[in-house]
């Protein structure tokens, strides 16, 4: 199982706090004046990452949280080595470690780049694009997607020229695809046959693809993401660090999403 980041933060802030607490309450039971260089060496500790660990916590759960993209399966929009900041709070505000919503904000958008746990593996986060919403009919066949019966728009782009970890895409039909309600690029290969059908969107749930379309495992091969598994909106590229190949991508740094 995926070491659970956001528990060692819950359980880190509560120990410290514990210590640092317990420890200034005695002082003061026994009407002494609280001195720092008096401190027993497990108390100082206590004290000084109490702050930070809870301030992280904080921040991890209720605002934003880093990711690192490590496949291609969003090429273009993300690359192999992508280092992406999530909003916690575009979907509602949940507590950590249970993820018990407390606080509604707003729902998905289609076309919105979504972070989620995986239904099949709760404990791996993916991240692919909204495609279909609750109650939405999403067709694909050829390549193309249909949503509620209209077809979306696909425009060529020409030919995709692959960089790093990304250079097997060299070649691939590099396409703009109107979702009705946004445009984005997309990746297709057409020797590479995949799969077809017709997907009902169940309440409360999201039908999510990748937009490298040959290359992603998405609900098209195993269904819809529960409301509850979301986690949050991809917003930034604050970081491109591809260690096998190019290292550093400072035109990356600062990219918006889209």
């Amino acid at each position: 199982m995926d070491f659970d980041f956001s528990f060692f933060l819950v359980v880190a802030s509560f120990v410290t706090g514990i210590v640092w607490g317990t420890y200034a309450l005695y002082v003061k039971s026994k009407g002494l004046e609280y001195d720092e260089d008096k401190e027993p060496l497990l108390v100082e500790y206590a004290r000084s990452f109490f702050p930070i660990v809870f301030i992280v916590l904080i921040l991890r759960s209720f605002l934003m949280e880093p990711f690192r993209i490590p496949s291609g399966s969003m090429m273009p929009t993300l690359l192999v080595g992508d280092f992406i900041l999530v909003n916690k709070f575009s979907y509602g505000i949940r507590l950590p470690v249970t993820h018990d919503k407390v606080i509604e904000i707003s729902e998905p958008e289609r076309g919105d780049i979504v972070v989620f746990r995986y239904p099949k593996n709760p404990s791996v986060d993916y991240i692919k694009r909204v495609i279909g919403l609750p109650g939405d009919r999403i067709s694909y066949y050829k390549k193309k997607i249909m949503v509620n019966g209209k077809p979306t728009k696909q425009v060529s782009l020409g030919r995709y020229t692959g960089v790093g970890q990304g250079t097997n895409m060299t070649g691939a039909e590099l396409l703009s695809e109107d979702l009705i309600t946004m445009e984005h690029d997309i990746l297709i290969n057409r020797g590479v046959p995949s799969i077809q059908g017709v997907f009902e969107v169940p309440k409360g749930h999201y039908f999510v693809m990748g937009d490298n379309r040959d290359n992603s495992n998405d609900s098209r091969y195993w269904g819809t993401v529960p409301e509850e598994n979301l986690v949050g909106k991809a917003f930034m590229i604050w970081m491109n660090w591809d260690l096998e190949h190019k290292g550093i991508d400072i035109n990356r740094i600062g990219t918006v999403l889209k």
